[in-house]
């Protein structure tokens, strides 16, 4: 296989806590070229100290400028044929870059790699980083194969690639992967792969889980609503419905007491197709853990999901009536 130079690219802000985990795990990787760049993103916390003393380069910024921003100009000052864009809070196997590497060079027409997390997370907080961990494990798993979305937290792209569709849209703090692999897919492949791991820290606290849920869910909504071919993944439509259904069975939770007893079937029927929506994932949670919980997790993608039914409501009211929010969040997808 061809050794062409790969440069890590690690956006950080206040991640002390993983980036040392982050870099070992770098630093460990079997491929013979690479150089490490991390931008820190105005931290205050020890997180350049912490670069600073695994080797990496170190580029900080005056402001926090965001993530996206933060990888356009990481690969400004990268030299490598092939940019490795990974998380802070991500510790990669060993193999992790040579295998992203290989499979880039299989085929011509693949434009970027992206990675898969494993089931369980890299630091044990909480059940619900439990949670998130098999949510995103079984979700990529189901979907391996070409995508037309990016996972920015851990995907390789080639240099020149990168410089022919262009930078992240740094407006999109949110939604600049499902935007970006759009862009992508119009000229190159993407490929979601189970050859390039790594363990992620989740976010351990329901409150900032659901927030992110929402926020995302939110912003995604002037994509689909600008660009009618856009995807967001190969599985995505049916999610969504299982989020409808979801919010639904919520909503109709009144209707027994408003028109009689007989109507407790429609909130059971909606939950009834939540659960549908997306059976493949919960056979696939299954086998990692109880039948116990099975049923928390259920539970708590069941609320996960009606956060994102009111995220999608609430996006297409600010599509409705503000302008300015559907222009600045479909801004780099008008050019694509």
């Amino acid at each position: 296989m061809n050794t062409p130079t790969v440069s890590v690219i690690i956006p950080n802000y206040n991640y002390a806590k993983t980036l040392d985990l982050c870099l070992a795990a770098v630093n460990g990787q079997d491929y013979p070229a690479i150089e490490v760049i991390v931008i820190d993103d105005n931290s205050t916390d020890n997180s350049v100290e912490i670069a600073r003393s695994r080797g990496a380069r170190v580029l900080r910024t005056g402001t926090n400028i965001g993530a996206p921003a933060a990888r356009n100009l990481g690969a400004e000052v990268a030299t490598g044929e092939i940019l490795f864009f990974l998380d802070s809070d991500v510790a990669l196997r060993p193999d992790a870059v040579t295998n992203a590497v290989r499979l880039m060079l299989t085929e011509p027409n693949i434009g970027a790699v992206c990675g898969t997390y494993t089931p369980k997370p890299l630091v044990r907080d909480s059940l619900v980083e439990e949670y998130r961990s098999l949510q995103l494990y079984s979700w990529w798993i189901g979907d391996l194969g070409d995508t037309s979305t990016v996972f920015t937290a851990i995907f390789a792209i080639k240099a020149s690639v990168f410089a022919e569709v262009g930078g992240f849209n740094p407006a999109l703090r949110h939604s600049e992967n499902a935007d970006y692999g759009h862009r992508l897919t119009q000229r190159y492949r993407i490929l979601l792969t189970d050859e390039v791991v790594g363990a992620h820290d989740h976010d351990d606290r329901f409150g900032v889980l659901l927030n992110k849920f929402f926020h995302r869910a939110r912003l995604h909504v002037p994509l689909f609503l600008n660009r009618p071919d856009f995807s967001g993944g190969p599985t995505n439509g049916s999610r969504g419905w299982g989020s409808i259904a979801a919010l639904g069975a919520v909503l109709a939770m009144v209707l027994p007491f408003v028109l009689g007893a007989a109507w407790t079937l429609v909130p059971v029927a909606l939950f009834a197709a939540f659960v549908a929506a997306d059976i493949p994932m919960y056979r696939e949670v299954r086998k990692h853990v109880s039948p116990w919980f099975l049923v928390y997790y259920t539970a708590v993608h069941f609320v996960v999901n009606v956060t994102v039914g009111l995220a999608v409501g609430a996006g297409l009211f600010q599509c409705l009536f503000s302008r300015d929010f559907r222009t600045t969040y479909s801004l780099s997808m008008q050019g694509a």
